[in-house]
């Protein structure tokens, strides 16, 4: 017979994130930065 384990305590990939205000997430995390970096191209067209 298997035996189940039971907590109290929900797991954690079970139970949703709470909604953070975009305001409080850039204070905490700084701006959002690409993936990958811009090529040199692009660098230089962006800025002219």
């Amino acid at each position: 017979m298997a035996h189940i384990f039971r907590s109290s305590r929900p797991d954690h990939w079970t139970v949703p994130r709470a909604h953070s205000d975009p305001a409080l997430r850039h204070m905490s995390h700084g701006k959002i930065l690409p993936m990958e970096k811009p090529g040199f191209l692009a660098r230089i067209f962006r800025r002219a």
